[in-house]
């Protein structure tokens, strides 16, 4: 077998090969007399037709099983020859196919493009610049804090012998049937919880269920806006059959230091909750600071290295971008057996931007890494299987079981390695301390740069799981036909 390698572009190499004849026509009499012991031929005993009459009569199939057998086998040949590393399966041509012949007469040419790892210079990593500023935790957000808890701790008080009004939360069953989708399945839920006039409930429903006591029902219409919560019913009128259950009113409890003893978390009094409720706000700011630092060095380190990054991997990429997405909305109530087409190639399009800008981050990465000398060792896999455990409320065994699985750990190896090769750019970069921006202040005056909605929701979460480690995630509120949209907090 001749072949030879040609460097199409740093990620792509084509491979020429060529098979000798004598080869060809070995693989094509062992395939021929395969089928001529086992070939039914009209006039002749079952495996005493001729060669020659097996071979017209069966020409297509044993040209066909004599390249299946031959190509594959001369190509992970020729990879190994060139000491290759394919990051997908190989694309091969046959030269001349249409006239190709596999009897042994004429040698076997084709082509054969894979795609490999770029070869990465050592980055420029030290001495990037950045600067971290603390947001400094206000009365008001601490204040918001105390009240989510006290909500949290808050009471349903049953009303009885009057009708509801605003703030009053009811227990009600709700059945819906969509207008403008006879054949849409039906919403039901049973034991909804609704309290009148929250910012948070779609003001029909306030409006139509306020007055009603126990026991009593009443239908309603509802049209959701364009830009509800839920796209499921995003932009639909649906009609509701609903079934006041019970009423009552929620009492939450006074922030004295009755309250916050009452905790079960230590809390000596009002002043000790809010002392260390503080603190665990400027340890989060601090931590958020942090973060957006690491994200700025990543930003600069990206930005400032320009390389052809494999578009298998960054296909690979988008496609995990978009199962994530593709579970959001799923969780958000959406049919994704009835999205377009168009719409979906969109979103992947869209994700392969990000896609290659993950996949480039994680090259630098790596390549920091392996200039540091990063060692993962098997108690820091075993750290870290804890903690992946912990927060998913699992045992270490049933991450190992899933790891496994999936090839073994490898991810937590890699993951390891990035969070090192992190700290190694941050441990070297020129990070300066500033003065925060306020960020609603920056937007109304134009002295700043806008954060994004992503940034914002980023820093959001992280500011609500620190603080507030039992919220539970609030996609559950989306699918909930009486709850709008919420309002951006900072």
């Amino acid at each position: 077998m001749k072949t030879e390698l040609n460097e199409i572009s740093p990620t792509q190499r084509e491979i020429k090969i060529e098979i000798e004849a004598e080869v060809v026509r070995e693989t094509y009499n062992k395939v021929s007399q395969k089928y001529a012991r086992g070939a039914q031929v009209p006039g002749f005993r079952k495996g005493f037709a001729p060669v020659d009459v097996v071979r017209m009569r069966f020409r297509e199939e044993i040209s066909n099983e004599v390249l299946r057998e031959l190509v594959p086998e001369k190509v992970s040949e020729a990879i190994r020859e060139h000491d290759l590393a394919p990051l997908g399966e190989p694309h091969l041509h046959l030269e001349d196919a249409e006239n190709i012949k596999v009897n042994g007469t004429q040698p076997i040419n084709l082509h054969v493009h894979v795609e490999v790892m770029p070869e990465i210079p050592a980055p420029d990593y030290k001495n990037l610049e950045a600067v971290r500023r603390v947001r400094p935790v206000s009365d008001e957000e601490l204040e918001r804090v105390i009240n989510e808890r006290r909500r949290m701790n808050s009471t349903l008080v049953p009303v009885e012998n009057r009708k509801s009004k605003e703030k009053d939360t009811l227990i009600v069953d709700l059945e819906g049937v969509f207008l403008d989708k006879p054949d849409e399945e039906p919403i039901k839920a049973n034991d909804l919880e609704i309290t009148l006039g929250d910012e948070r409930i779609e003001k029909s429903f306030t409006e139509n269920l306020a007055g009603l006591g126990a026991d009593e029902e009443k239908e309603f219409t509802v049209e959701y806006a364009e830009d509800f919560s839920s796209p499921a019913l995003a932009g639909q009128k649906v009609k509701y059959k609903a079934k006041v259950k019970s009423l009552g009113t929620m009492e939450m409890p006074e922030a004295d230091d009755e309250w916050a003893s009452s905790l079960e978390e230590g809390f000596a009094s009002i002043a000790d909750l809010r002392r260390r409720l503080r603190g665990d706000l400027e340890t989060a700011a601090k931590a958020e600071a942090d973060n957006r630092v690491r994200d700025e060095l990543i930003t600069k380190l990206i930005e400032n290295h320009e390389f052809e990054v494999p578009n298998a991997l960054i296909e690979r990429q988008a496609r995990g971008l978009l199962d994530n997405f593709a579970r959001d909305l799923a969780n958000q109530g959406v049919n994704l057996e009835g999205l377009e087409q168009s719409f979906v190639q969109m979103a992947y399009e869209n994700m392969k931007t990000q896609a290659e800008r993950d996949v480039r981050g994680a090259m630098l990465l790596e390549k920091i890494a392996e200039l540091e000398t990063v060692q993962v060792t098997g108690d820091e896999i075993a750290t870290e299987i804890e903690r992946v455990a912990g927060y998913y409320g699992v045992t270490a065994e049933e991450v190992r079981a899933s790891l496994t699985k999936q090839g073994g750990e490898n991810s937590i190896v890699d993951t390891l390695r990035s969070r090192k090769a992190v700290e190694a750019l941050v441990a070297q970069a020129k990070v300066s301390e500033g003065e925060w921006i306020d960020e609603t202040q920056a937007k109304t005056d134009g002295s700043a740069e806008e954060p994004s909605e992503a940034e914002e929701k980023k820093t959001k979460t992280r500011n609500e799981k620190k603080t507030n480690p039992d919220k539970k995630d609030s996609s559950a509120e989306n699918k909930e036909p009486a709850t709008k949209k919420s309002r951006k907090k900072s």
